[in-house]
């Protein structure tokens, strides 16, 4: 059972063209229990043969040998890809994992239940994965969101205005146009730079005004390449960005201080919405022990495997 990723920017597009007043945005999952490979992940008992004349694709598969089409691997290759340009190490990814660990020991609800310090080298992994540790992936599950959103007309009308009200100044939903000869990892780049200039302009915002931010971290690779997509560090800083402690709960600009997908999970359907929740919740001042002092503006992205890209300030 699921609901759009998007969580709110859609139902607040529909606000703003004036085609709806008062929006209740839900997102809930109940996953299945294979985990993120699916029916991929278990054992094979039954041996493919190849067989003159077949068609390749019914008798051998290409995952793993020839590229991959699984999650983990997709945001693996876009890590690896930014490292290479950029002179980024696998330590910096890890480091982005210790970060949001440590943010959820501060988070009531969280899937991962204590700090946890992940290791970098000396883990067996899927050659697919590399640099992604267990602990640098985000863990799936079930989980739901809420949140209203009103028009300002529909606000001005209440009879008792609640302190919990907080403005979006801006909602933008990009989508990367399908190329043959593009990459996943490089469709969900583009989506995201796509919409980060457009929400920011939108909001009449700079990055440097943010004072906090909610980031899609499905993995830890993702996470350290947004900064730079979402211009939260300079081009190509994302790794002095982490090793600066900025993105930290206490540091310039924290980013992901609910422990983010990474450590406080990713119930999928729910992850839009949970984002905007976070972020609402520290501008109200009731974030409690993992409070941004002095919060006001805030930034919450999301964004789904077939490229979609959402952002909501």
């Amino acid at each position: 059972m699921r609901d759009r990723r998007d969580g709110g920017p859609g139902r607040a597009l529909a606000i703003q063209a004036g085609e709806a007043d008062v929006a209740l945005v839900v997102g809930v999952e109940k996953m299945g229990k294979m985990g993120m490979l699916g029916a991929a992940g278990k054992a094979r008992t039954d041996r493919k043969v190849f067989t003159p004349g077949e068609p390749l694709r019914r008798g051998h598969g290409h995952e793993g040998i020839l590229g991959t089409g699984l999650m983990p691997g997709v945001f693996a290759q876009a890590g690896m890809d930014y490292a290479r340009q950029n002179g980024v190490t696998f330590q910096q990814f890890a480091k982005v994992a210790e970060k949001n660990h440590f943010h959820s020991a501060l988070k009531p609800a969280r899937a991962v239940p204590r700090r946890v310090r992940p290791r970098c080298h000396h883990e067996r992994r899927d050659d697919r994965l590399i640099p992604t540790a267990k602990l640098m992936c985000c863990p799936t599950g079930d989980g739901a969101a809420a949140l209203v959103m009103v028009s300002d007309e529909k606000r001005r009308s209440l009879s008792r205005a609640s302190r919990a009200q907080r403005e979006v100044s801006a909602s933008v939903l990009t989508t990367d146009p399908l190329h043959a000869q593009r990459s996943r990892a490089a469709g969900h780049q583009h989506a995201h730079q796509a919409r980060r200039g457009q929400g920011l302009r939108t909001g009449r915002s700079r990055p440097d005004e943010l004072d906090l931010v909610e980031l899609h971290d499905c993995f830890a690779t993702a996470e350290l390449v947004h900064y730079d997509n979402l211009r939260l560090c300079e081009p190509g800083g994302a790794g002095d960005f982490i090793d600066s402690g900025a993105p930290r709960r206490d540091g310039r600009l924290p980013v992901n201080v609910s422990g983010g997908l990474i450590s406080k999970g990713h119930p999928i359907g729910a992850t839009g919405v949970a984002g905007l929740y976070e972020v609402a919740t520290h501008l109200r001042g009731e974030a409690g022990d993992r409070q941004v002092d002095g919060a006001r503006v805030g930034l919450a992205t999301s964004s789904a495997s077939a490229r979609p890209a959402a952002c909501t300030s």
